[in-house]
């Protein structure tokens, strides 16, 4: 087992980017940042208080200032084939995030998406470093397949109804013949390619099919990082809507626990699957309702919510299965939900 020397990390001024970027500069790795900077700008609620990239950026640049930026896009493949070069590691985040921006424009959504990713593998396949590739997927590539589970309602959740699926979704689950929005269709894409580049001994990739993901620095709102969403809104007293009941059910991990999880892969890529389901597991869940009570039971924070529609493309229950992650990576969640938050919110109350 070998942790990289030299990672590029796309997107890596976004919340998880940058966490990928610190953890390796911490570790004294030469660390380059490729990203355009696009959230606020493809996010129509992402507005100058929220502004991920740029509050990201600035911290990494203040405190590691060995890390390298390159102002790219990874639809431009030119650059991009010249920055991948030289790198033995890539953690590609950078995409479009939002099932909601998807659906005003799919066209974008897939050349950054599906293209974009296409691209990095084709660089890295064709750079004489040979990096290993980490590529952020999504729990949406299973459409409404996940929603063909029987689930049962409880108080303020629901929960699967089927034994087989007490330890989450696993890789297995279908991801034909059932509805798609834009943006599981586009992230689906690259993870396909991620599996057909890794399965044809081209690069060593693996796509981490993504729950929740949380923590410090992350700025969500309504069309994303719902978890952040809800805490930041609570905090300001800024009111929410919750689209269907409340009840929907993600299990959620803290952003420390997934890098770990990249790196475990990227250290020792051999023999190892091509596609991970990534998220806290049966043992880390939370409902909307719940975090809401959550955070006004230990930090006081409330707020007025308003009830709507149920959004294209939700899920009542989504939780990973995290087995293949744990036996083929030695990994599994160190923060728990109630502590992640505890951290969350202390960070939050140093920034506001």
């Amino acid at each position: 087992m070998s942790r990289p020397s030299q990672v590029l990390v796309t997107g890596g001024a976004g919340f998880v980017g940058s966490h990928a970027a610190e953890f390796y500069a911490e570790r004294d790795t030469e660390v380059t940042v490729y990203d355009n900077m696009s959230r606020v700008s493809s996010l129509k609620t992402a507005d100058e208080t929220r502004d991920t990239g740029s509050f990201n950026r600035n911290y990494l640049k203040e405190n590691y200032p060995n890390i390298s930026f390159v102002d790219g896009d990874v639809r431009d493949r030119d650059q991009l084939f010249d920055v991948v070069e030289g790198h033995d590691a890539i953690v590609h985040t950078a995409g479009q995030v939002a099932v909601t921006a998807s659906l005003e424009e799919p066209h974008y959504d897939f050349q950054v998406n599906a293209e974009g990713t296409f691209n990095v593998l084709d660089a890295a396949s064709s750079a004489e470093s040979d990096p290993a590739v980490v590529f952020a997927s999504t729990n949406k590539v299973y459409g409404d397949n996940v929603n063909g589970i029987s689930v049962r309602e409880e108080d303020t959740r629901y929960w699967y109804d089927t034994p087989e699926y007490d330890g989450g979704i696993p890789e297995s689950l279908s991801i034909d013949d059932c509805e798609h929005t834009p943006y599981g269709v586009s992230k689906l894409a690259g993870d396909l390619y991620v599996q057909d580049y890794a399965t044809r001994n081209k690069v060593d990739a693996a796509a981490f099919r993504m729950s929740c993901i949380y923590g410090p620095r992350q700025f969500g709102n309504e069309d994303q990082g719902w978890v952040a969403h809800f805490a930041i809104s609570a905090k300001r007293a800024e009111p929410i809507t919750i689209f269907g009941d409340g009840k929907q059910v993600r299990d959620v991990l803290y952003v420390t626990d997934l890098i770990r999880a990249y790196d475990a892969f990227l250290s020792d890529p051999t023999d190892k699957p091509a596609v991970f389901n990534m998220g806290g597991g049966p043992g880390n869940t939370t409902s909307l309702v719940e975090l809401l009570n959550l955070l006004e039971r230990d930090h006081g924070w409330t707020t007025d919510v308003t009830y709507d529609e149920w959004r294209e493309g939700d899920q009542k229950v989504y939780v990973s299965d995290i087995s293949r992650a744990k036996e083929y990576l030695n990994w599994e969640p160190q923060v728990d939900f109630d502590d992640g938050i505890t951290r969350y919110a202390e960070w939050l109350s140093g920034v506001e």
